[in-house]
């Protein structure tokens, strides 16, 4: 993400100062320098957040009915946190931003497949332009993976397209048109876990079982999260000739198959202005043919292909803790019917 940097915590537990017992999803250093904390909501957050939607709401143009999301109170906040879950954006130690979820499937179209429903998506308007809204969506997909959901949803109302175009931005696409609403759906990441250097090459010879030429993978994560690590697992499971590191100061290297295979493009787009400094690298000449892997391509590399698949590797706030949580994220129409899931989640469970 261009405009932070993220760190993920797994069930990282803390308190308020009422000794509530909360769980911290995600610290983020925001580009004005400040940590936006992401965490679950507890009951006692309610009047924040009713503040946060009510001011997220009113902010929009004038539509009728009016939204029923300006008929929440702190009551009704805390009762659909205690029946669901929320995930709540605290900076400077007030809530400035939240999504609510509800798992309980009886609020979508008929004949809609179970999903989660994304409700009440808000962030204070005087926070705009921090990327907040699209940190807490990143952090929530995260979450809803943890959770073992396959797939999220929510409900866009008409008189607004050009919120519909954001979250098609955040990868959801319209499923079906319901009431005055757009109603829109996304795959929830695969999640694998890594607890080590030496598991993250096995979950990277198991990702390779299910690529092809052509394929383009865009791999995210701080410095040291694992990346490299990954893609050497994968060029073992391609058969590719090595060894792989870094391509930082190289920005990309081929390896060619050792096995009549397609070889493996990897390249570092960390020292890139942007796009077009990325086409200097002539990707496109061997996209078809190989299976290429940008790290730090995210932002920049998606317009190599119409689709591609998207990795994060996100490590705990403990430095002490080598696990690191790898999501997978699907995006166009190859990665519709491959059978991710199938591929990683063996190797998690062994």
């Amino acid at each position: 993400m261009s405009t932070a940097e993220v760190s993920m915590s797994h069930a990282q537990r803390d308190r308020l100062e009422d000794e509530t017992p909360i769980e911290q999803l995600a610290e983020a250093t925001l580009s004005d320098g400040r940590v936006l904390t992401l965490r679950l909501a507890v009951e006692a957050d309610a009047p924040g957040i009713v503040d946060v939607v009510h001011a997220a709401f009113r902010a929009r143009r004038p539509v009728e009915p009016p939204p029923t999301a300006l008929l929440e109170s702190a009551e009704t906040i805390a009762a659909t946190v205690s029946e669901g879950e929320a995930v709540v954006a605290v900076l400077d130690g007030r809530i400035v931003g939240t999504i609510m979820i509800d798992y309980s499937n009886s609020q979508l179209p008929p004949g809609e497949p179970a999903a989660a429903l994304l409700e009440r998506v808000s962030t204070d308007p005087a926070t705009q332009g921090l990327g907040i809204a699209s940190l807490m969506v990143g952090v929530t997909m995260n979450l809803l993976a943890m959770r073992g959901v396959t797939s999220a949803c929510l409900f866009v109302r008409r008189e607004f397209p050009e919120i519909r175009h954001w979250w098609e931005r955040h990868e959801f696409v319209f499923a079906s048109s319901f009431e005055n609403s757009w109603f829109l759906r996304r795959p929830v990441p695969v999640l694998a876990v890594a607890p080590d250097a030496d598991a993250m090459r096995t979950l990277g010879r198991a990702l390779a079982s299910v690529l092809a030429p052509g394929d383009l993978i865009v791999a995210s994560g701080d410095l040291g999260a694992g990346k490299t690590t990954l893609t050497q697992g994968i060029g073992e499971g391609l058969g590719v000739e090595g060894p792989i590191t870094s391509p930082t100061f190289v920005l990309a290297r081929v390896h060619k198959s050792l096995v009549d295979g397609p070889a493996l493009v990897h390249a570092d787009a960390y020292r890139l202005g942007g796009f077009a400094e990325l086409e200097d690298l002539d990707l496109e000449e061997s996209l078809a043919d190989s299976v290429t892997l940008i790290e730090w391509g995210a932002g920049v590399s998606e317009a190599l292909s119409p689709g591609h698949l998207d990795i994060q590797i996100v490590r705990g706030l403990d430095p002490s803790d080598e696990t690191r949580w790898v999501f997978f994220t699907p995006v166009g129409e190859r990665w519709q019917d491959a059978p991710l899931a199938a591929a990683l989640t063996p190797v998690e469970a062994s």
